[in-house]
C-alpha cells in the first residue's frame, strides 16, 4: 500500500537529520577543491519576502550541486544588523533597537531553517555583535595611522529639529521625511576613508573580473569615472590669487565667459561680507539636498560675486558667478563655463544674460543654432587665436602643453569618485573608535582597549540626535595618549563598513584574537556571490576596496573578494515589483504551510533564470505541487519500491544487452536529458533543468518497474539531479529506496555516453515542409533505406498519392523532406 506525500512531515523530517547530523558544517580541507557560496545577508526587517527566497535558494541550490560535484562547500548566513531602520522601529514601538533587532534575527532565522537552506549556523553573527564589529573597529585605528583615514568638514543634509544628518533619500522635497522640517545644508566635520587612493586599481581590476555580469562592471567604471582632462588656473582680478578649474574640454577654453564657483568657495564668503544678495543666495543653498541627482534635476540657479577671473591665455576678464550646481566637495568647487558647448552652462547663460560665444564649429561645415541649445560635439577649433584649425583632439594636446609651458595648467587624471564618508550621526551603528582630547587632538582607541561598545539598554524617546551624546557614561574618558580627560567620538560607522568585509569574517568568526586567520587564505575568494543588481556600486565597490585595504595590512592575499557574481531578477506580480504599497506582495509563509518548502523552492528555480525577473504565478505553483506528487509516485506507487530496491540491492547495474527495444529508447531519451541538464546546470539555468526533470519524469511515469533497470537508474538519475533544488522530498525518497548514505553526500549525477547511441531514430517526414508523419529507423541507416521508409509510411502516402516526387531531401538525425508536385 502507498503512502500519499506529506511535505510538512517529509520537511520536518529531513530538516532534523541535517541539523543532527551537522550536515553543512564547514571544516578546512586542503585535499579538496574548496567552494565558498555567499548570498548577500540579509537586513533583520523582520520576515522574509518573495525576493529574499529566490535570492537564498538560488545560493542553496549551487552550494548543493557543488556538493554533489565533490567539493568541500561554505555556505554561511549572517544579520547586517545595524541601520536606521531599527532606530525608526525602536521609537514607533518603543523598545531598544537591539532588542528589535535580536527578536526579528531569531524570527527569520526559522524561516531560513524552514526553507531548508544548507547554511553552516555555527559560524552565524550579526554585525551589531561587539566580537564582530570590535576588528573593524581595529582595521579603521590601522587606517587612521597610515593616513588613509582622515577628518574634515563636508556638507550634508541636516535636520534642525531632530539634529541629525538624513541620506539623500530621506530628503523627500526638500524636507525631513520624519518631521517634515525644511532641510538645511551644514558643513559638519565627518571621517572619510581614502577610496579615490585606490581608484585605479579598482577600475584596473574590473578588466579581471570575467565572473562578473557586464553592467555590473560598466556601472563600476562609470562610478570610478576616470577622465584625461587638464587642470587650468585663472587668476582672480586685481590679486595674484589662482583660482583653479579642470576639464575634460580643453579644446572649449577660448570659450569661457564665466567661471562658476561653489556657494561656500571662500572666494564667495568672501565676497558676500558686501553683498547681500549673495549672502542671501549662500543661505539659500544651505537648504539644498546634496546627491548629484538633486542637483541634476533642480533649477540652476547664481549670483554675480562681484568678482573677475583672467583667462588664462587671452587674459580677458570674465564674471565670477557663485552657482548652486557647483559642489565645494567636488574637485576645486569651481567649473569653467563654456555656455556655447555645454547645455547646463547655455541654460544658466541664457537666464543670466551672459555671452556664449561658439569656438567649436561641426568637422562637416554644418551650421549651428547656438539660440536652440548648446553644441556639445567635438570639431573644429574656431575663433581661438593660435588654436584655430585645429580638430578638438589636437588642440586637447595643444592647449594642455601651451598650459604647461606657461605654468597655467597641467595634464590630469582625473576621477569621480570621492572619498567615503564613513560617519553617520546616528545611534544604532558600530561606535567610530577615536577619542577627541584637547591636548592631543583626534587619537585612536589602543587596540587593548577595543572593542567601544555601543550601549544597547537605550530607548530612543528622550528627545532628539543621538543619545550617545548624552550619555556621560560613554563619552567621557581619558586620553589614551597623555590621560587626560576627553570626550569619545559619539557618531558611529556607515553601515556599508560592516557589509565591505563579512564574507571574510565568515571564515574565522570564532576567533578573538586577530581579525583574520589562515582559514581566510583557504576559504577566499568567494566562489560565487550572489544578490541584487541595485547593490552594483556602493556595495560591490566599497568590499573590493575594503578587501585590498585586509590585503595591504596581511590579512587576505588576492586582489578580489568574489570571483563571479550573479545578480538575481526581481520578484513581479501584475507586471510590477512586489512591495507592500502596491498591495501585490505574497508571504511566502504562507505558502510553505500551505504546499511545503519544496514546492516554494521548485516553482522559484523553474519560473524563469536566476538572472531574470520572475512573475509570479498562482497555478505554477499548484503545478510545482502536482509535480512533486508525480515524483513521489515514481516510487511510492503500488509495487514500485519493492523492484527499486531490488535493483540497489543486486549493485545497481544496467546491462543494456539484457535491456528490450522499448527500455533502451527511454533509457537513451532519459540520458539524452541528463545530457542537456548538465550543459544547463553548469550555467546555472536552473529553469531548464527542471524542465529536463520534468521529461525524464513524464518517460518512467508510463514505466513498468519490475524487472526494468532501466526504470530504476532513470529514477536514481532523476532524484540526484532534482536533490539541489528540492532537498527535502529527495532526502526521504533516497532513505526509502534503502541508501544508508544521505543523497547529500551522492555523486552529482552523469550521462551514459554508451546510452546515447541509439538503436534507432526518430525522424520527422515532411510532404512539401509540412509535417505528415514520423518513422523509426536504424541508427546507421543508409540514405536509401531512409527515403524508402520515408515513402512508404502509410500517412505519407496519402500525400504523394497521384503526385510526382521531384527529390527527396534526408536531414541526418533530423527529419526527411519528401518534394511532390
Amino acid at each position: 500500500m502507498s503512502h500519499p506525500y506529506d511535505p510538512q512531515h517529509v520537511e520536518q523530517t529531513a530538516q532534523q537529520f541535517w541539523a543532527e547530523h551537522a550536515s553543512f558544517r564547514a571544516l578546512e580541507d586542503a585535499d579538496k577543491e574548496k567552494f565558498y557560496c555567499l548570498a548577500m545577508f540579509p537586513y533583520p526587517s523582520g520576515r522574509l519576502h518573495m525576493g529574499h527566497v529566490r535570492n537564498y535558494t538560488i545560493g542553496d541550490v549551487i552550494a548543493r550541486y557543488q556538493r554533489m560535484q565533490g567539493k568541500n562547500v561554505l555556505h554561511p548566513m549572517g544579520w547586517d544588523a545595524f541601520g536606521l531602520p531599527a532606530e525608526n522601529a525602536a521609537m514607533k514601538h518603543g523598545v531598544p533597537p537591539a532588542q528589535w533587532t535580536r527578536e526579528n534575527i531569531d524570527y527569520m532565522r526559522g524561516q531560513l531553517q524552514r526553507l531548508g537552506l544548507g547554511y553552516d549556523w555555527s559560524r552565524e553573527f550579526a554585525t551589531c555583535d561587539p566580537a564582530y564589529y570590535r576588528w573593524e573597529q581595529w582595521l579603521f585605528t590601522r587606517l587612521f595611522d597610515k593616513g588613509l583615514v582622515y577628518k574634515k568638514t563636508a556638507p550634508v543634509n541636516w535636520c534642525p529639529h531632530d539634529l541629525t544628518v538624513l541620506a539623500n533619500e530621506q530628503v523627500i522635497e526638500g524636507r525631513c521625511w520624519r518631521c517634515d522640517t525644511p532641510v538645511e545644508r551644514r558643513e559638519i566635520p565627518q571621517y572619510f576613508m581614502k577610496i579615490t587612493a585606490y581608484a585605479e586599481e579598482l577600475l584596473e581590476g574590473l578588466d579581471k573580473l570575467d565572473g562578473w555580469p557586464e553592467a555590473v562592471r560598466t556601472m563600476q567604471r562609470n562610478w570610478i569615472g576616470r577622465s584625461e582632462g587638464v587642470e587650468v588656473e585663472f587668476t582672480v582680478a586685481d590679486s595674484q590669487e589662482p583660482l583653479r578649474v579642470y576639464t575634460t574640454r580643453p579644446d572649449t577654453l577660448m570659450g569661457v565667459s564665466y567661471v562658476a564657483v561653489a556657494p561656500e568657495h571662500p572666494l564667495a564668503l568672501r565676497a558676500a561680507q558686501d553683498n547681500p544678495a549673495l549672502a542671501a543666495f549662500i543661505d539659500e543653498c544651505k537648504k539644498m539636498e546634496t546627491s548629484e541627482a538633486a542637483l541634476e534635476t533642480m533649477e540652476k540657479k547664481g549670483v554675480d560675486t562681484g568678482l573677475e577671473a583672467i583667462h588664462p591665455i587671452s587674459g580677458e576678464r570674465v564674471p565670477v558667478y557663485a552657482a548652486n550646481f557647483v559642489l565645494m566637495g567636488y574637485g576645486e568647487g569651481a567649473v569653467m563655463a563654456v555656455p556655447a558647448h555645454d547645455q547646463r552652462d547655455w541654460e544658466f547663460a541664457r537666464k543670466y544674460g551672459l555671452p556664449i560665444k561658439q569656438v567649436i564649429a561641426p568637422a562637416d561645415g554644418s551650421e549651428v543654432d547656438l539660440s536652440k541649445q548648446a553644441f556639445t560635439e567635438k570639431g573644429v577649433l574656431i575663433d581661438s587665436g593660435e588654436f584655430t584649425g585645429l580638430s578638438s583632439e589636437q588642440a586637447f594636446h595643444a592647449i594642455a602643453d601651451w598650459l604647461t609651458r606657461h605654468g597655467k595648467g597641467r595634464p590630469r587624471t582625473h576621477y569621480r569618485l570621492r572619498d567615503w564618508g564613513v560617519s553617520r550621526q546616528r545611534y544604532w551603528g558600530a561606535p567610530i573608535p577615536i577619542v577627541n582630547c584637547e591636548h592631543c587632538g583626534a587619537v585612536p582607541v589602543p587596540a587593548d582597549q577595543l572593542p567601544v561598545v555601543l550601549p544597547e539598554d537605550v530607548r530612543l524617546d528622550e528627545g532628539v540626535g543621538s543619545p550617545l551624546a548624552r550619555m556621560p557614561e560613554f563619552v567621557d574618558t581619558a586620553c589614551p595618549r597623555c590621560g587626560q580627560p576627553a570626550k569619545r567620538e559619539t557618531d558611529t560607522f556607515d553601515t556599508f563598513m560592516e557589509s565591505s568585509w563579512y564574507y571574510a569574517r565568515f571564515t574565522c568568526p570564532d576567533n578573538d584574537q586577530a581579525m583574520l586567520d589562515e582559514r581566510a587564505r583557504y576559504w577566499l575568494p568567494v566562489d560565487q556571490y550572489i544578490g541584487g543588481i541595485e547593490h552594483a556600486i556602493l556595495h560591490l565597490l566599497y568590499a573590493r576596496f575594503f578587501h585590498r585595504l585586509m590585503r595591504d595590512e596581511g590579512l587576505v592575499e588576492g586582489d578580489e573578494p568574489f570571483a563571479r557574481l550573479l545578480t538575481q531578477g526581481m520578484v513581479l506580480k501584475d507586471g510590477a515589483k512586489m512591495s507592500k504599497s502596491k498591495g501585490n506582495t505574497v508571504d511566502p509563509q504562507a505558502l510553505i504551510d500551505r504546499y511545503g518548502a519544496d514546492t516554494v523552492r521548485l516553482f522559484t528555480m523553474f519560473a524563469a533564470p536566476p538572472e531574470q525577473s520572475l512573475e509570479w504565478n498562482d497555478d505554477a505553483v499548484e503545478g510545482a505541487s502536482r509535480f512533486l506528487k508525480r515524483v513521489w509516485r515514481l516510487v511510492h506507487d503500488e509495487g514500485r519500491l519493492p523492484a527499486l530496491r531490488a535493483w540497489y540491492a543486486a549493485g545497481a547495474i544496467v546491462d543494456p544487452a539484457h535491456l528490450t527495444p522499448a527500455q533502451r529508447q527511454a533509457r537513451a531519451d532519459i540520458h539524452g536529458l541528463l545530457e542537456q541538464a548538465n550543459r544547463d546546470v553548469a550555467r546555472y539555468q536552473f529553469n531548464t533543468v527542471v524542465a529536463a526533470a520534468m521529461k525524464m519524469v513524464n518517460t518512467l511515469a508510463p514505466m513498468a518497474a519490475d524487472d526494468n533497470p532501466a526504470y530504476a537508474e532513470g529514477v536514481d538519475l532523476l532524484l540526484r539531479l532534482l536533490a539541489p533544488i528540492v532537498p527535502h522530498i529527495t532526502h526521504a525518497l533516497w532513505h526509502d529506496l534503502g541508501q544508508s548514505r544521505p543523497i547529500l553526500e551522492a555523486a552529482w549525477p552523469l550521462p551514459d555516453p554508451a546510452a546515447l547511441v541509439r538503436d534507432s531514430v526518430e525522424l520527422v517526414v515532411q510532404v512539401n515542409g509540412k509535417v505528415r508523419g514520423k518513422i523509426s529507423v536504424p541508427a546507421d541507416a543508409e540514405k536509401d533505406a531512409i527515403e524508402a521508409a520515408a515513402l512508404a509510411d502509410e500517412n505519407v502516402q496519402r500525400f504523394t498519392e497521384g503526385k510526382q516526387v521531384v527529390k527527396v531531401i534526408v536531414v541526418p538525425g533530423r527529419l526527411v523532406n519528401v518534394v511532390v508536385k
